[in-house]
This record gives C-alpha cells, sequence and structure tokens, in this order.
C-alpha cells in the first residue's frame, strides 16, 4: 500500500512540474492569440467605414552620402 501511495504522490510531482514548465508558454499564446483578434477587428472596423484606404503619397527613404 505504501509503494502505491509513493506511486501517486511521485505522479502528482511530475505533473505539476510539466504544468509550471507549460504554464508560460500556454499564457504567452493565450497573449498572443487575443492580441491577434483586436487587430482583425481593429482592421475589419477600418474597412467598414466607407471611406477607401489612403494611397500612400510618398515613400521615406534614408540617404548616406558616402566620399
Amino acid at each position: 500500500m505504501n509503494a502505491l501511495v509513493d506511486t501517486f504522490v511521485g505522479i502528482l510531482v511530475v505533473l505539476a512540474v510539466f504544468a509550471l514548465v507549460a504554464l508560460p508558454s500556454l499564457v504567452g499564446l493565450a497573449r498572443e492569440r487575443r492580441v491577434d483578434r483586436q487587430l482583425r477587428a481593429a482592421a475589419g472596423a477600418r474597412q467598414d467605414t466607407g471611406r477607401p484606404p489612403r494611397p500612400q503619397a510618398f515613400r521615406t527613404t534614408t540617404v548616406t552620402v558616402h566620399s
């Protein structure tokens, strides 16, 4: 009976360590999905205004003078 309890406690410890290791990545994944939903909603709201998107009239570049 003691070996059964030891095995059960060992399994619980392994699962707890796995949860501690996996938790940060799962939280990051949830945050990334939330940001993606917000960006899609903002892009959809921008397209629903009825105005055509502004075309870029100019392009910015960096000019470096070489001697």
